[in-house]
């Protein structure tokens, strides 16, 4: 069974077991699950349920596993040349790491 859900403007496939990287978002003190209720498809064995546009009574639980992991770090660098200007910039995003535990059709 795997489902399609939709976070923060994009798309996942998903089955028990996966691990995410969503959009870091304001969790509660001391929250442990997830609930993703915007459910876009689902589909176990030759069922196949597609919503218009959510599934309804769906949903993905999720654990979470880090709430502050990072990714990679990118370097911006602006040159203009004969100018003299240079810039070096850096960012580094942060998500929330997830583990999906159970889809509820």
């Amino acid at each position: 069974m795997y489902a399609i859900i939709e976070d923060s403007g994009q798309q996942f496939k998903v089955s028990e077991g996966d691990v995410l990287r969503v959009d870091t978002r304001e969790l509660a003190e001391g929250a442990k699950e997830v609930v993703f209720d915007r459910v876009l498809m689902l589909a176990e064995e030759g069922n196949v349920r597609v919503g218009r546009p959510l599934v309804t009574g769906a949903k993905v639980q999720a654990e979470v596993l880090d709430p502050l992991a990072k990714g990679e770090k990118v370097y911006v660098y602006y040159f203009r040349r004969r100018k003299h200007s240079r810039s070096k910039t850096g960012h580094r995003q942060k998500y929330l790491e997830v583990r999906v535990t159970k889809i509820v059709a």
